[in-house]
């Protein structure tokens, strides 16, 4: 009984983290994309030249 249960309990561990780890790797996609979106897509500043649209 006991060996059921731990095999069952690390399927659904297993289950979870690769869920997550999808869900991870769509997040970093969207992430990226709008990423270069935003690089592409970037106003002129003031001075002629191309401005940054992020702070650092």
């Amino acid at each position: 009984m006991v060996p059921l249960i731990i095999v069952l309990l690390l399927a659904l561990i297993l289950f979870g983290a690769g869920f997550a780890l999808k869900a991870l790797w769509w997040i970093a996609i969207i992430v990226l994309a709008i990423w270069l979106i935003g690089f592409f897509v970037r106003p002129t500043s003031s001075g002629g030249g191309r401005g940054r649209w992020y702070r650092w």
